[in-house]
């Protein structure tokens, strides 16, 4: 074989082994690695833990190494660490002389960069791999920075028992983060990884503690601790058993572990504000606890940037309870009244009805459904936006049936609402009184959303968020700040108190208490009830929830920075660019009218001029007069006695009778006694003269007469039929129904 072909050969086996030695070094050391979950706030600092998979508290890596524990591991492990190529050839002569004198193996000689080459291969300590480890030591060297092998390090060393890695140990046995440890801590976590099966705090202490004041002697020899500091280091304890690592936002870290395990989150919650956060909601809920409401939770988020800045999924999570572990935030729960702002809104915005539209508040029978008041009783009209201030549930029934179940459907679902999987058909007009579910966090969420919307600003909202008019965002806002306060203080009198936009809930059966608010600057939530279901009597949005919402709020700290929108954290009034400008009748809330004599002038959402003109004012005797249609007049002269509506009962020109039930077409069911026998179903009939008398005929048949209070007790038989109430002048109305004979 002749020189050139040799040297063929050679460079051949050189390029071969070295080509072998650029690829021996798997890209990802610690592949497969499981790691705890570990949740942090916006600043880094710790809410809370889930051990890994294996049983083990390993943290995910992180390359913050604190000088204090650097200095003690280099000088403990590797004094050379800085100029060696990863194989010290001097430590490991020593080492092998110190060996051969002993008759036993007492030092490897290894340095850093080995040890981590060692913990990620997991192999038998062999002089053989002993020699791959020094390979794939140089190896690594020419990856890393010195620093970043010193993160491998801290990340993946054993620390005794089922801790991995520094931040999980300086937790765990410290109940700290290792930027925190002091010198005796560090020198103690700098020895651990030397033999953590046979010497660790549970372990062997004595020899644990002359390790550790070891190296501290070791650290004031070479000028990196004074005197001072080694007597205090010194005379440090060791840990005893490990500590509970922080549970701050625990159903939020549950959460996460659940969602992205072996992760490290960082949240945008602050740990302080939390805890304040917390602390409220434990206090009230000690006090609901008391009366059967053994749940609570809270979510406060930042308007301008969409973040959560406290999340409590639960209070009092360490007072053992049946649903003390489910995420109330999360949990779909029934809706009560919370949804009544989204439907104003809507309507506003789509021209459905004006800030001020009178809407019906008379009794109604919708295919049996039959909604009531929560204080049982009727106004006969009010204007649309006192029915969302005080949440009248007549009212908004009237609104979702004319607004339509379907497209309001639609918009809640593209609010983000995820809880609403079922047909329009499915929830009917009961979706407005809490036949849907929702959870806190989506409903808060649309709060805030609304707010950022108004302001102008992104504040995390869905791309296609359908809520946009700034004209009846502020109407809607500004109705809900008129809702009244459970301390019963006006708002109005008091200056230090904060105007909140807010809107309270109660489901049937008092199963959920509601209270969401939002300013300019933050959106708040609360629920208050029982994880598992149960009712308790009592349990009411404004005097539970309420209360705590506000006690949140008061936590809150002012935020001196404007906008177009907003002023000292309440929203300023839309400009006229952002509407039409437009004259509305005062008594009616409707654009005017051709009789209507007080008006208003109004800056109201683009679309509000497509609204019908006032249907109520009309000429009576020749001059303009407000009259109401006979059921809502009969229901609002209860509670307007100034009406005067200037017309009676032999007017030709108004329907002095209308139906209060049924309604035209309805079908109604005719419930049966205990004893089996069947009473009737009371008919109602109001006269704009309840003096007059009315002569009732059940299809072609005369059943009865009834005068002041036009109501009637019939039993129909199973089909259809017609009601027909004629008066002393002639003046007749009917409504046709059908009797189900289920």
């Amino acid at each position: 074989m002749d020189r050139k072909v040799r040297a063929i050969i050679a460079g051949g086996v050189t390029a071969a082994l070295l080509l072998a030695y650029l690829l021996c070094l798997p890209r990802d050391l610690f592949k497969g690695t499981r790691y705890s979950t570990v949740v942090e706030d916006r600043n880094g600092e710790l809410l809370g833990a889930r051990i890994a998979g294996d049983g083990q508290w390993r943290f995910p890596p992180s390359d913050r190494i604190p000088d204090k524990f650097r200095t003690a591991l280099i000088e403990f492990e590797d004094r050379w660490f800085a100029f060696h190529p990863g194989v010290n050839p001097v430590a490991i002569i020593r080492a092998a002389a110190g060996n051969l004198k002993a008759g036993k193996v007492t030092s490897g000689g290894s340095t850093i960069t080995m040890q981590v080459i060692r913990m990620s291969r997991g192999k038998e300590r062999t002089l053989k791999q002993k020699l791959i480890e020094a390979v794939l030591a140089t190896r690594l060297e020419l990856r890393c920075s010195k620093e970043e092998i010193l993160g491998l390090y801290a990340s993946h060393a054993p620390f005794g028992g089922n801790v991995v890695g520094l931040e999980a140990a300086s937790w765990r046995y410290f109940g700290r983060p290792p930027e925190e440890l002091s010198w005796g801590e560090a020198a103690t976590l700098a020895v651990l990884p030397n033999s953590p099966a046979d010497i660790h705090p549970g372990k062997n202490r004595s020899k644990l503690l002359a390790k550790r004041n070891a190296l501290l002697g070791t650290l004031f020899e070479r000028g990196h601790i004074d005197s001072l500091d080694l007597e205090l280091a010194c005379g440090e304890p060791l840990p005893l058993e490990p500590v509970q690592l922080p549970q701050e936002a625990r159903h939020l870290t549950e959460y996460i572990w659940k969602t992205s395990p072996g992760k490290r989150v960082r949240t945008d919650i602050d740990i302080h504000f939390q805890k304040q956060v917390q602390a409220v909601a434990d206090r009230w809920n000690e006090d609901f606890s008391a009366r059967g409401i053994e749940d609570l939770a809270a979510v406060v988020m930042d308007v301008r940037t969409g973040e959560i800045l406290a999340y409590v999924g639960n209070s009092s999570p360490d007072r053992s309870r049946p649903g003390s572990e489910v995420d109330i935030l999360r949990a779909p729960r029934s809706t009560g009244s919370i949804l009544k702002p989204i439907l104003y809104c809507s309507m506003l915005q789509e021209g459905e009805i004006l800030p001020n539209t009178l809407l019906p508040d008379v009794p109604v029978n919708l295919n049996g459904f039959s909604p009531q008041n929560f204080n049982r009783q009727f106004a006969g009209a009010v204007p649309a936006s006192e029915a969302l201030s005080r949440s009248l549930n007549v009212p908004s029934v009237h609104m979702l049936r004319r607004f339509g179940v379907p497209k309001f459907l639609d918009i809640l679902r593209k609010c983000g609402m995820s809880t609403l999987p079922r047909s329009a058909s499915y929830y009917g007009l009961s979706l407005i009184l809490g036949g849907g579910e929702g959870s806190l966090l989506e409903i808060t969420s649309i709060f805030s959303w609304m707010a950022s919307s108004y302001l102008g600003i992104p504040g995390g909202r869905p791309e296609r968020f359908p809520l946009t008019d700034r004209c009846a965002l502020w109407y809607t806002f500004d109705a809900l700040k008129e809702v009244n306060r459970p301390d019963e203080m006006d708002w109005h009198l008091v200056r230090s108190l904060k105007k909140v936009a807010w809107k309270t809930g109660t489901s049937y059966g008092f199963r959920d208490a509601w209270a969401v608010g939002v300013t300019a600057d933050y959106a708040v939530g609360v629920w208050a009830g029982n994880a598992q279901g149960q009712g308790v009597p009592g349990l009411v949005g404004a005097r539970t929830a309420g209360p705590v919402m506000f006690d949140i709020f008061n936590l809150l700290p002012a935020r001196e920075e404007d906008t177009a929108y907003s002023r000292d954290g309440w929203f300023k009034e839309p400009a006229w660019q952002d509407g039409t400008v437009a004259e509305v009748c005062r008594e009616s809330g409707h654009l005017a009218g051709l009789h209507c004599d007080h008006l208003d002038t109004l800056l109201l959402p683009r679309k509000s001029v497509k609204t019908a003109p006032c249907p109520y004012h009309k000429v009576v005797d020749g001059a303009a007069a407000f009259i109401l249609p006979p059921a809502m007049e009969w229901y609002y002269r209860q509670h307007h006695p100034e009406y005067n509506p200037r017309t009676s009962a032999s007017h030709g020109d108004t329907d002095p009778m209308e139906f209060i039930y049924p309604e035209g077409g309805e079908v109604i069911y005719i419930p049966r006694q205990l004893d089996g026998s069947v009473k009737g179903v009371t008919f109602n009939l109001a006269h704009r003269n309840p003096e007059s008398t009315v002569f009732w005929h059940l299809d072609s048949g005369y059943v009865g007469q009834t005068r002041f209070i036009h109501q009637l007790l019939l039993a129909p038989e199973p089909g259809k039929h017609t009601l027909t109430a004629v008066d002393e002048y002639g003046n007749s109305v009917s409504v046709s129904f059908t009797v189900d004979s289920a």
